[in-house]
């Protein structure tokens, strides 16, 4: 279980807070500005790359059609797990998991792990997923403690 004052969580929850309000928007006010502003900005330039990764991974579930929160979890997983990479393949699944099951439905969990887990195993051409030395390299998704 992840503490609940653990500052990188909290952030993650600000960035997926108003990652999901834009979904509702095609404009977000803009005297309304999130500390983490910069990282949702960077989100959506990438999301003409970031939605083909979900669409492939869950072919049976086009994005209009998935919980706009389990899409605003995805998003950040994947442009952390591409982009930012800062922190270990693991601990960046571990965390949009334990996001899903705290904002998602009851079936979020295991759908954002099946969709970045097949991701990770099929590791976009185009983008350097090279494991951590703390991680397997057998590309199997793990669960752990981080």
């Amino acid at each position: 279980m992840k503490r609940v004052h653990d500052p990188r969580h909290l952030k993650r929850i600000k960035i997926i807070e108003e990652l999901f309000a834009q979904s509702f928007a095609s404009k977000i006010d803009s005297s309304y500005r999130n500390p983490h502003h910069n990282i949702v900005t960077s989100i959506s330039e990438h999301i003409f790359e970031i939605d083909p990764l979900i669409e492939s991974a869950a072919p049976q579930f086009p994005i209009n059609k998935i919980a706009k929160i389990d899409v605003a979890i995805l998003r950040l997983a994947i442009y952390e797990l591409l982009y930012e990479r800062k922190q270990p393949v693991k601990v960046i699944i571990d965390e949009a998991i334990e996001l899903a099951k705290e904002y998602g439905g009851e079936g979020s969990p295991a759908f954002v792990n099946g969709v970045l887990g097949h991701i990770i195993k099929s590791k976009p051409r185009n983008h350097n997923l090279i494991p951590m030395q703390s991680e397997p390299t057998n590309g199997a998704v793990v669960r752990g403690k981080a």
